[in-house]
């Protein structure tokens, strides 16, 4: 697993400790005027209404998935073994056949 070190790619913080005595920390600070102007593109715009459109496409029901947790938590959840192993049955034969091509 790799560790990520956020800490050295902080701007203003010295990578190394010869860094923290021979480098002053950068500029921070970006002047700003009052009146600044913030314009969204319409690539910007539609990538935002295709983001909403997926969501509400989800792979699974949210709902459903409460309804399973609170099953499990109050103990009424049944496992269909049957169900589950045909699932697992069908997935070695698609392993095989897709191993066999």
């Amino acid at each position: 697993m790799k560790i990520d070190d956020a800490l050295n790619k902080t701007a203003g913080l010295p990578v190394s400790p010869q860094q923290a005595r021979t480098e002053k920390p950068a500029e921070t600070q970006v002047p700003v005027a009052n009146s600044s102007k913030v314009q969204i593109s319409t690539l910007s715009t539609q990538l935002q209404a295709l983001q909403s459109t997926q969501a509400s496409n989800a792979v699974f029901e949210t709902k459903k998935v409460e309804e399973i947790k609170l099953a499990i938590a109050e103990g009424r959840f049944q496992v269909n073994s049957e169900k589950v192993a045909d699932g697992l049955l069908e997935t070695v034969k698609d392993l095989l056949n897709a191993r066999k091509r």
